[in-house]
């Protein structure tokens, strides 16, 4: 299998080395070793979510055979791997993995899910990987080899115009059961404090605030928190939510 590898930590993160580690030991049908290509930004570009470089050139550099580095956005590396690097189109793209989870409402923000997104916007499958925890230690172990251990199947459950959604506990139990989930819902309650600077502009910094969680027991949230790896199939078109007897009506 051809697989697209990329994340939104950047090209130096351990989530993308161990994702890449365990997807090279793995083997495809009838034995045969997958062939990994990674492109990644040369910097974290965590809560990018689907921003692209539109203004200014996107650089590429090679660093080894298959691995590149790129400027831009996560989903600025699968459009640059699929118009330019790559000679053919993979049969999978998997961004991550992810340090801190990608539950829920934070799939909106999400670097790696919108890396994921652009390439099912192009028809691609894609697996967006997060692990639910941000202070290390972090055990990359769970989330990788559940990945490789499973592409045929999670390629299997993939749906056009979907990526599948993967967060799992931070271990080396390669053994974690993993469970189809619903996004939860995220509510913030941000705190921005703000600094007068001598050159005439107010700096804003976003702060930790109040963070609350709906933990229904079929959402991701919930999942997680019970130690399984959440699964969650995520559509990839806006829905619009007005009855649809308006639709075709003037608005009056």
């Amino acid at each position: 299998m051809r697989i697209l590898v990329t994340n939104d930590d950047g090209i130096d993160a351990e989530g993308l080395d161990v994702l890449v580690r365990h997807l090279k030991a793995a083997k495809g049908k009838g034995g045969a070793e997958h062939e990994i290509i990674v492109i990644a930004p040369e910097e974290e570009r965590s809560g990018v979510s689907h921003s692209m470089t539109l203004r200014h050139p996107t650089k590429v550099k090679k660093l080894s055979e298959g691995v590149y580095s790129c400027s831009g956005t996560p989903a600025d590396c699968i459009i640059v791997a699929g118009l330019w690097v790559m000679k053919e189109k993979p049969d999978l793209v998997v961004s991550g993995i992810n340090r801190g989870p990608n539950l829920g409402t934070d799939i909106i923000y999400s670097g790696t899910c919108g890396a994921a997104r652009q390439a099912a916007l192009v028809g691609i499958p894609a697996i967006a990987v997060s692990c639910a925890q941000y202070l290390p230690p972090l055990d990359y172990s769970a989330c990788a080899a559940f990945v490789a251990n499973n592409l045929e199947r999670l390629l299997a459950a993939w749906q056009a115009d979907t990526f599948i959604n993967v967060n799992g506990p931070s271990s080396d139990d390669e053994t974690v059961p993993a469970r189809w989930a619903i996004p939860g819902r995220n509510r913030y309650n941000d705190n921005l404090k703000c600094f007068e600077g001598a050159d005439g502009y107010t700096y804003c910094f976003l702060t930790d605030g109040h963070n609350e969680r709906t933990f229904d027991t079929i959402s991701d949230h919930h999942a997680v928190a019970e130690g399984n790896i959440a699964l969650s199939l995520i559509g990839i078109h806006p829905e619009a939510a007005h009855p649809a007897e308006w639709n075709g009506s003037i608005f009056a």
